[in-house]
């Protein structure tokens, strides 16, 4: 059955998405009166693919999720709900921080799920799981990396009893008194890692890098009044000059692609945050080495690395990232994925967020090839909510 509104639910813009920069981006559409509906389980992502007890990367101020008004940021939520934490902000305290958001300024939002977006006559036709459906001008994809895991080769396809991605786990408590391994070196990894070191499991990390990179060392560096502000941004991407930089998502977006491409890299390869160094110290770490090959044993893994070892271990968790790939959203039309621009599975993006089906928007980590690594965190919800307002 087809559930209609008064009016042939016709809006301005439906949301596909209600993690940060959904929520963000349809709060500053609403603000300047446009008709929006937004479709999704806020900060799910964050609550069911995150494992509990880990903690953000960004500083503070680069937590926040922009609304136009500076009025819903964490120390407003801290207030208002009368809870007490500091950076590092604890993932816990981060999705409930996302909820009350989403209760405060979009309390009319739908949890519904979003199962078919098609062209129609002046815009969109959005179907959902329900049977009923909304047309809309415009759509905005802000589904955030759920679809994105990244495995390496050597993983695909094995059985999830043996194999996992951090992004399959809200819980590492099942892996006490197990030997894992955990591959990569970033942020998700190295939290993995002490947190299953805290559970009395056994962890391992594995790396390709032949060094753990740590990010916040340098603190002085922030202490130098205007020089500071030179050096960085407060949105927290990037090192010292490259901050700046990236803090500007319409002047990167000039540079020539041979400048992006090492920038971005620069602005987001893999580190941990220096506190959690002190957790670490007593994980082995095995650098500069990849898995070459993998062998199931009953229930356990073999692990032949390209420095010539072998590991056999209960269980491997991958934190190897993300890798957009637009082909993966299941919702698109066959005639919306034939006519969208992509680059090695990410959107082209122009002004105002728009891909190359006019009406139809990204934001978020498949923003990030077209407008800089700043897409990829919280902080580029600042960015994102005004750039699309520059499309209407």
């Amino acid at each position: 059955m087809h559930m209609r509104n008064p009016s042939p639910t016709d809006v301005d813009v439906a949301i596909v998405g209600a993690g940060p920069f959904g929520l963000s981006t349809a709060t500053y559409l609403k603000d300047k009166g446009a008709k929006v509906a937004i479709f999704g389980d806020p900060m799910s992502f964050w609550r069911d693919h995150m494992p509990a007890g880990m903690y953000l990367r960004s500083n503070w101020p680069a937590s926040h999720i922009s609304d136009p008004h500076h009025k819903l940021t964490l120390d407003h939520y801290k207030a208002d709900a009368g809870v007490e934490f500091t950076q590092p902000v604890p993932l816990q305290n981060f999705v409930e921080y996302g909820q009350w958001y989403q209760q405060k300024a979009l309390p009319e939002l739908s949890k519904c799920e979003v199962t078919g977006v098609e062209q129609a006559q002046n815009g969109f036709h959005v179907t959902l799981a329900n049977g009923s459906f909304v047309k809309s001008k415009r759509v905005i994809i802000a589904t955030g990396i759920a679809p994105f895991p990244w495995m390496p080769k050597a993983f695909e396809g094995l059985p999830k009893s043996h194999v996992t991605h951090t992004s399959d786990h809200c819980d590492l408590s099942r892996f006490r008194g197990q030997q894992v391994v955990v591959v990569g070196s970033g942020q998700s990894s190295l939290d993995a890692a002490r947190l299953l070191y805290a559970l009395e499991a056994r962890p391992e990390v594995i790396a390709r890098q032949n060094q753990i990179r740590w990010v916040g060392q340098h603190q002085w560096l922030h202490r130098l009044g205007f020089l500071s502000w030179c050096l960085y941004s407060q949105f927290d991407v990037g090192p010292a000059g490259i901050s700046r930089l990236v803090g500007f998502p319409n002047i990167f977006k000039l540079l020539p692609r041979s400048l992006q491409d090492p920038i971005s890299y620069r602005a987001i390869r893999p580190a941990g945050t220096g506190w959690q160094r002190p957790y670490l110290a007593n994980v082995p770490m095995t650098l500069n080495a990849e898995v070459a090959s993998t062998e199931i044993l009953g229930d356990k893994i073999r692990l032949k690395l390209s420095n010539g070892v072998e590991r056999v271990v209960d269980h491997v968790i991958i934190g190897t990232g993300y890798k957009v790939d637009i082909a993966r959203y299941a919702f698109f039309s066959p005639a919306i994925r034939s006519s969208l621009k992509t680059v090695a599975g990410n959107p082209v993006l122009a002004r105002g967020l728009e891909s190359s089906v006019p009406g139809l928007h990204f934001v978020g980590k498949p923003a990030a090839w077209s407008f800089g690594p700043l897409l990829n965190f919280v902080s580029g919800t600042h960015f994102a909510g005004a750039e699309i307002l520059r499309a209407f």
